[in-house]
C-alpha cells in the first residue's frame, strides 16, 4: 500500500504552519527527496480568530476551516492536521461538515502521556485563553486520569501577550522577553504540581523549548508531525 498524502490546514497562524511542516520533514527518515512524505499545505490566514470565537466575541472559523478541508480532499490529501490548538475546539462541528478524516491534538498529547510518561497524573496547560476557557483538551486528558492546571488569569493574559507577539514577529525582535513570559508561566504551573508541561498552542514551542523547563516538556507541533508521519504510512526518526 502506497503511503498516505498529508494535509495540512493551516494559517492559524502562518510561523506554525511553516514550522509543522518543517517538523514532518525533520522527522521523516530519508535518504533522498523521494522518500520524504507528500503534503499538501492549505495556508489561509484569514480564518476568523479562534479565541474570539470561543469567547462568543468573534465570527465561527467553521465555515473557512470546514472549506480548507475540502480544499485539500480535492487536491488529493488522504487526512489533515490543523497546526493550531484553539482551531480543535470546533473540531467536531468540522468534522460533521467534511468526509476527510482529521487527526485531534488532543488524543495525540493525550495518548503520548499514556505511553510515555505513564506515572504522570498531573500536567500544566498552557495555551490560548480560548484554549484553556474552552476546556476540551482538559476533558480529553481526564478520559485519560490526567488532572490539569491551568493558569491563573494574570499569568494567562501573559501567555497571550506571548503568543501574540509570536503571531505579529516580535519574537525576533524581542526573544528574551516572549521567553521569560513563557517560562515564568510554565514554572507557575510546576510550583502548582505539575509534573509535565504541555505547548497547548502551535506558536508557544516557538519561543519556550525543553532546555528552559526541568519537567518533561509536550511540544503539540512535535507530536503532530510525527503522529501525521505515523498516519501516512512511516515510523518517524527518533527523537
Amino acid at each position: 500500500m502506497g503511503k498516505k498524502v498529508i494535509g495540512i490546514l493551516g494559517g492559524m497562524g502562518p510561523e506554525a504552519t511553516v514550522e509543522c511542516f518543517r517538523l514532518i520533514v525533520e522527522n521523516t527518515p530519508a535518504e533522498r527527496d523521494q522518500d520524504h512524505l507528500h503534503v499538501l499545505v492549505n495556508s489561509n490566514p484569514g480564518v476568523p480568530d479562534r479565541t474570539e470565537a470561543i469567547l462568543g466575541r468573534g465570527e465561527s472559523p467553521v465555515p473557512l476551516m470546514a472549506e480548507g478541508c475540502n480544499t485539500l480532499e480535492r487536491a488529493g490529501a488522504d487526512f489533515v492536521i490543523i497546526p493550531c490548538v484553539s482551531a480543535h475546539f470546533f473540531l467536531d462541528d468540522v468534522k460533521r461538515k467534511v468526509r476527510i478524516p482529521i487527526l485531534s491534538v488532543f488524543d495525540i498529547v493525550a495518548e503520548t502521556l499514556e505511553r510515555e510518561f505513564p506515572d504522570i497524573r498531573k500536567v500544566g496547560l498552557m495555551g490560548t485563553t480560548g484554549t484553556v476557557r474552552g476546556g476540551l483538551f482538559q476533558k480529553r486528558l481526564a478520559r485519560s486520569r490526567i488532572e490539569t492546571v491551568v493558569c491563573t488569569d494574570d499569568v494567562q493574559k501573559q501567555v497571550m501577550k506571548a503568543i501574540y507577539d509570536i503571531k505579529s514577529g516580535k519574537l525576533k525582535e524581542l526573544p528574551t522577553e516572549v521567553r521569560q513570559y513563557l517560562v515564568k508561566a510554565a514554572e507557575s504551573l510546576i510550583d502548582n504540581g505539575a509534573k509535565a508541561i504541555i505547548a497547548g498552542c502551535t506558536e508557544i514551542p516557538l519561543g519556550l523549548t525543553q532546555e528552559d523547563l526541568q519537567v518533561p516538556y509536550l511540544d503539540v507541533l512535535s507530536l503532530l508531525a510525527r503522529a501525521a508521519i505515523r498516519e501516512a504510512g512511516l515510523e518517524p526518526a527518533p527523537r
